[in-house]
């Protein structure tokens, strides 16, 4: 079983859960995303919202020791870490989503959004990762 550094896991999480913060805010693509994911921000119920972000939490820092544990068991330098990373991200995660989105015949703004944010941040822990292993 491949040495994961745990520290590098939750840093790792913790910035991809930021990252997510940030991309779905106002201040980049929450009303983008809203619209295609066809989610009206007005009448959505709040009084869930903890505990959805502790599910993210819990979900972001899986994925991260996933990554982790991907990443050290192939003994990748830095650049190979993060291609790594950027390949699940995109070639996993995004992918994923896209199928979804056809059956749930989601626009491809969705996909835009949602791959885009999974490939960015997979990227960052893969960047974290491989330079704190």
């Amino acid at each position: 079983m491949p040495q994961v550094n745990w520290l590098a896991v939750i840093v790792s999480a913790i910035v991809m859960f930021g990252l997510g913060a940030l991309w779905y805010s106002p201040m980049l693509f929450a009303r983008q995303w809203a619209k295609a994911a066809g989610v009206n921000m007005e009448t959505m119920p709040r009084q869930g919202i903890p505990l959805v972000m502790v599910g993210a939490f819990v979900l972001t820092l899986l994925m991260a020791a996933n990554l982790a544990f991907f990443i050290q068991g192939q003994g990748l330098p830095l650049w190979g870490a993060v291609g790594a990373a950027v390949a699940a991200g995109l070639g996993w995660a995004t992918f994923s989503v896209w199928i979804l989105s056809l059956f749930e015949q989601r626009p491809f703004a969705y996909v835009l959004i949602n791959g885009g944010y999974l490939t960015v941040g997979f990227a960052l822990m893969g960047l974290i990762l491989g330079l704190w292993h």
